[in-house]
């Protein structure tokens, strides 16, 4: 039987006080990374290492939160049985268990859900109790695998905010999504990885302020028809135009031209982020090369 490497030649770090981000089609690698990280398999060749140690000897030591891609628990078990023997297997002393659960539960909005059995749960309420029990022991280092899988609109949201409040100088954040448009607004870096290799490392905030040209959307409140007169555009929607790559400066000047001709404009917006650009020229280059 023929051995197929599932990652070669992968190098990178993650520090202290960032959100880092990792990013790749279907079988890329991300999972067998992650499961590198937190030690439950180990490489072939070189080396993994958490603050110095093997990643099994980190994680006995002083411990990972981490939420698997799937969520599974229990199915009898009450929510708030789940997490306090969570809570307990993570190190939380008996006496504590009882307000560290209360909250997890407040932060990630479950308090409705309190004594309902995992069963009973929606696919979105699971993958709360999910982050719930990865935030229990307040970490160093989380790994995050497609933590806003499930999530509603609102919920999604929420979770911008919860991973900014646990950003921090004493604290490394890992996220692996499919979720480009989410790893853009959170993550100070994204490895773009792909055929079990890192294509590249994207600085988000770099690249975002380096977009160069790219293609943008406008949907037209009033003026539509003025709006198409004035621009080189293609219609995509009813009242809603998609322009060819300008820059920053180029889009500015339409955007003056529709204002001054009385046009009022409701939205305006990239097609794609500047991380989507970078994952897309990626994975291009990379199915090039394996040709």
């Amino acid at each position: 039987m023929r051995r197929v490497p599932a990652v070669v030649d992968v190098t990178f770090d993650i520090r202290l006080g960032e959100v880092f981000g990792l990013a790749g089609p279907n079988g890329a690698g991300k999972s067998t990374l992650i499961a590198l990280l937190l030690g439950f398999l180990k490489p072939t060749v070189g080396a993994v290492r958490i603050d110095g140690r093997r990643p099994r000897e980190f994680v006995e030591r002083r411990g990972v939160g981490y939420l698997s891609e799937l969520v599974v628990m229990p199915p009898r078990w009450r929510m708030e049985e789940a997490l306090s023997r969570y809570a307990l297997l993570t190190g939380i002393s008996g006496a504590r268990v009882r307000q560290r659960v209360e909250e997890v539960v407040e932060q990630l909005g479950l308090v409705e859900h309190w004594g309902k059995q995992i069963r009973q749960l929606s696919k979105g309420n699971l993958q709360r109790v999910g982050l719930a029990q990865a935030l229990l022991h307040d970490e160093e280092l989380l790994v995050l695998d497609e933590p806003t899988h499930g999530l509603d609109p609102v919920w999604t949201q929420r979770f911008r905010d919860i991973v900014m409040g646990l950003r921090g100088d004493g604290r490394a954040i890992f996220i692996a999504s499919h979720n480009l448009d989410e790893l853009q607004r959170i993550a100070d870096r994204v490895a773009i990885i792909d055929h079990g290799r890192v294509q590249r490392v994207v600085a988000t905030r770099a690249a975002a302020a380096e977009a160069g040209a790219v293609p943008y959307r406008l949907v037209i409140a009033r003026g539509f028809t003025e709006a198409r007169a004035l621009l080189v555009a293609r219609e995509v929607a009813p009242n809603e135009l998609e322009l060819p790559p300008l820059t920053v400066s180029a889009m500015n000047d339409a955007l003056r031209s529709l204002l001054a001709a009385g046009v009022v404009i409701a939205s305006v917006a990239p097609v794609y982020s500047s991380l989507e650009r970078q994952f897309r020229e990626a994975i291009v280059t990379s199915a090039a090369s394996h040709e």
